[in-house]
């Protein structure tokens, strides 16, 4: 019989808990009306990674968890024709440098 194991044992090898933009939005909301330390803990998430995401709804609004290449705004696309441009460079294909900077699964 194998055992499963814990999350904060993936965590401590190096797999990281992925969390759908649906409860980024939610927990984030929370935070608001809760405060990020008790909203994290209930939520089991860090500390850290709430605040991230509180900044990037400050930054961004509803595109915040949007990810990169389907985003919309100005930065989306300039780093998109910043990557597009090294990708020809260096003989890459787009979705391999994506890949690499974690912007695709």
């Amino acid at each position: 019989m194998t055992k499963h194991q814990s999350d904060a044992t993936k965590e401590a090898l190096g797999h990281r808990r992925r969390f759908d933009p649906t409860f980024k939005h939610e927990a984030v909301a929370l935070s608001k009306r809760i405060g990020i330390l008790q909203a994290a803990k209930g939520l089991d998430v860090s500390e850290n990674s709430l605040r991230k995401w509180v900044q990037a709804m400050a930054d961004r609004g509803s595109q915040a968890f949007v990810p990169i290449f389907q985003r919309t705004d100005a930065n989306a696309d300039i780093l998109y024709r910043t990557l597009s441009g090294l990708a020809t460079k260096l003989a890459i294909p787009l979705d391999e440098i994506k890949k690499l900077m974690g912007i695709l699964p």
